[in-house]
């Protein structure tokens, strides 16, 4: 059996989740009358601090949503260096809506506050700024946590530049689980949040944007441009409402076998892993030939993902054990030890 630590989206629906799928009152969403969606948009709105909540099918249509309802075409979106939403969305944000991304210095996927402010140019030559974006954790820069204190000083300047700012949070409880805090202080002063309930707490699909009343009723507008409207989605949002309620209890266990792997691999010779990188369920191993190792690796049954030829990234998740661990290490041993 396959020990898959590519990513904690591959984690299939527990038996709870099952269960309250197959029980779900449903309605017709794009009315808003599926009364199991209407629930969850309640919940995850309520427990992070905003007014409101909109379903949506993934991460990447719920940052699309945002940053078109807070930016107009040909403004630009300041996020940091790496940001999914600038490397891993396909460029949705100028295809789509005109956006013009400008990256940002961010070590460790903290933005550097004086990059953000040297970025926010107002003269006629340049692109006007538009909406600024924070991703925490960070998931190119390993899985790391953003602190609150940092968040706060980037929304401090936000406002008083008048621009908007939303938190891409397609892993926010992993966040608040790292820091030892409530997910609401992780949401605390953006205008917009993207919570994702397929990755680290084990949903098959979904995010939930929230906002205030009035984001939300015009972010509505581009869930169904996108195609975003499901119609009886309220046998999946069922799964979501399981995953808020019982996903963040799980994610110390996700963080510390993360902690625990990251530590045994580096011991291995010619193995590199910035053990600063290792905050939540990620653990970044640069090597020879990232490619040629997850192939040996598969051959043992362990499944990675290739970042960058010379990158691979193991991700911790519920339905990851400490025997998956142990038997992670004692392979990578063996395969990557030898390749020296």
């Amino acid at each position: 059996m396959m020990i898959d630590l590519r990513s904690d989206t591959v984690t299939v629906p527990t038996l709870a989740m099952r269960e309250a799928m197959a029980e779900a009152e449903v309605g017709d969403d794009v009315y808003g009358e599926d009364p199991t969606v209407n629930k969850l948009q309640d919940i995850v709105a309520k427990i992070t601090g905003f007014a409101e909540g909109l379903l949506m099918p993934s991460g990447t249509m719920a940052n699309l949503s945002a940053l078109s309802t807070h930016a107009g075409r040909g403004n630009e979106v300041l996020l940091p260096e790496k940001a999914h939403a600038y490397d891993s969305e396909l460029g949705g944000m100028a295809a789509f809506a005109g956006l013009v991304p400008r990256p940002i210095r961010a070590p460790l996927g903290i933005p550097d506050l004086e990059g953000v402010e040297q970025a926010i140019r107002r003269n006629k030559h340049c692109a006007p700024p538009g909406v600024v974006l924070i991703e925490n954790t960070h998931n190119a820069a390993g899985g790391t946590v953003v602190p609150v204190s940092a968040q706060r000083e980037i929304i401090s300047l936000a406002r008083k530049e008048g621009l908007p700012i939303h938190l891409d949070g397609a892993r926010a409880f992993n966040a608040a689980t790292a820091l030892n805090i409530d997910i609401k202080e992780v949401c605390a002063g953006f205008d917009s949040a993207s919570i994702c309930l397929s990755k680290g707490l084990g949903a098959p699909m979904g995010t939930v944007l929230v906002g205030n009343k009035e984001f939300i009723s015009r972010a509505h507008r581009y869930r169904k441009i996108l195609g975003g409207g499901m119609r009886q989605s309220g046998v999946l949002a069922a799964a979501g409402i399981v995953a808020v309620h019982q996903g963040p209890e799980l994610l110390i266990d996700d963080h510390r076998r993360a902690r625990y792997l990251g530590e045994k691999l580096a011991e291995i010779p010619g193995v590199h892993i910035d053990l600063l990188t290792v905050q939540t369920n990620m653990v970044f191993v640069a090597l020879p030939n990232a490619y040629r190792a997850s192939n040996e690796l598969f051959a043992e049954g362990i499944r990675a993902s290739v970042m960058a030829q010379d990158c691979l990234r193991f991700v911790t998740h519920h339905q990851i054990t400490d025997d998956d661990i142990s038997t992670t290490i004692q392979i990578a041993q063996k395969i990557l030890g030898r390749r020296r």
